[in-house]
């Protein structure tokens, strides 16, 4: 039986051990402590004004190639300024197989819930 998207949205949905399509910036550094990918989406010249050192960047123009740089059982967490286009971008790893989500807020929400930031 499928859940509503709003409810699976809300975190209300059934728990299928798969992450949801968004987490908040706590959560996703947790997730990365605890051994999830982290792929940068931005652009090269977003990138070059900060990240996280453990990131792996992958604009998302370049998305449908993360699977040659990603382990097909590892979680991975997604990260762009925003939080708009690393959904995207989880949403498509999703399609080719990986349990993906996206950080909301972006990189800023990232750095104040404590995730590191290289510049």
């Amino acid at each position: 039986m499928s859940t509503n998207p709003f409810l699976r949205l809300l975190g209300l949905g059934k728990d299928d051990g798969r992450l949801p399509s968004s987490v908040r910036a706590d959560r996703a550094v947790e997730l990365v402590r605890d051994g999830a990918a982290l792929v940068d989406v931005r652009e090269n010249h977003e990138w070059k004004t900060g990240h996280a050192p453990q990131a792996l960047h992958i604009p998302l123009a370049q998305i449908s190639g993360a699977p040659r740089r990603l382990k097909a059982d590892q979680q991975v967490v997604v990260m762009c300024h925003s939080g708009m286009r690393s959904r995207t971008a989880a949403t498509q790893l999703r399609k080719l197989g990986f349990d993906a989500t996206s950080v909301s807020g972006g990189i800023g929400a990232w750095q104040a819930a404590g995730g590191a930031v290289r510049r």
